[in-house]
């Protein structure tokens, strides 16, 4: 289960002034429809609810949700029924207009949604009283996926040849994959996020799953905010796809690529620093029309 299948060339690399080299890990060629850090957080989150003899997984989400569509994927290819818990009661009459829930409910995902407001209160003990009462025996995954056994499946992320690179660089959104990465990190590498999202939050919750201290989260790059971008990233985007032929997303992987090189141009790296940027994934938005979400700011 979760078995990782490469095709040859997933790292991809860049050359710069004074000697910077970017290389990009794909770990969304992990898999066609669990890929990335999705892949990584569901891993050992399935193999404990297969150990525990659960059938049912139950998650949470959003419309667009990378982790609601890599849930239900799994959930089919592994043999769990799966039950997502969808952010927006609007959507109930008109999911199958959303390519996202259209994937997920074709790969057997069944849905309950609830409003904003109920939603805020997902992590409560009343909420999940309800949720027991209404689905029985069940394995819970969080929002996101984020918790000590998707950082464990993270921590998987980097191999022992990424020890010669001087800093690793991830897209930011729970903070699981970034803490997975911390915990990996070798002795002399710097783990830099960059956070899709504003707010200073994500320190703390970093903070819970790391003890190591090299690390530090970039907020310059977030274009305005969660699903917000600009003409500019989307020009950036479309480059360097033609460069690279690299597939990046507007919400997480090309915020962060797009800073890295911002930070290259600007010296911010040490002259002939090797810096490993992780591809999280993320694509299956591209098929959901990002324009159509994404405000242009």
């Amino acid at each position: 289960m979760f078995e990782e299948k490469y095709i040859p060339n997933d790292v991809v690399r860049l050359s710069f002034k004074n000697g910077v080299s970017l290389s990009v890990k794909r770990e969304d060629l992990l898999h066609a429809d669990i890929s990335g850090n999705k892949f990584r957080k569901l891993k050992y989150n399935f193999i404990r609810a297969k150990e525990l003899g659960l059938e049912i997984i139950v998650t949470f989400g959003g419309a667009y949700s990378n982790h609601i569509a890599a849930t239900a994927a799994a959930g089919k290819e592994f043999g769990f029924k799966t039950i997502g818990i969808i952010r927006g009661e609007e959507l109930a009459s008109k999911f199958l207009e959303n390519p996202t829930l259209k994937r997920a409910h074709e790969n057997g995902m069944i849905f309950k949604f609830v409003t904003r407001e109920e939603y805020r209160q997902k992590t409560t003990a009343e909420f999940v009283k309800k949720l027991d009462s209404e689905f029985g025996n069940y394995y819970l995954i969080p929002e996101g996926g984020t918790n000590i056994l998707a950082i464990q499946g993270c921590q998987e992320i980097l191999k022992k040849q990424d020890q010669e690179f001087d800093y690793i660089c991830s897209a930011v959104g729970t903070g699981g994959t970034l803490a997975g990465l911390i915990n990996a990190s070798g002795v002399k590498q710097q783990v830099l996020g960059f956070p899709a999202l504003k707010g200073d939050f994500l320190t703390e919750v970093i903070n819970g799953f790391v003890e190591k201290r090299n690390w530090e989260l970039i907020a310059d790059y977030h274009f305005g905010g969660y699903a917000k971008t600009t003409k500019e990233l989307l020009d950036f985007l479309s480059s360097f796809y033609d460069k690279t032929g690299i597939l990046l997303d507007p919400i997480y992987t090309g915020k962060m690529i797009f800073g890295i090189m911002d930070l290259i141009e600007k010296s911010y790296f040490p002259a002939a620093s090797k810096i490993l940027a992780i591809h999280t994934g993320g694509l299956q938005g591209w098929n959901a029309n990002f324009e159509s979400k994404l405000v242009i700011v």
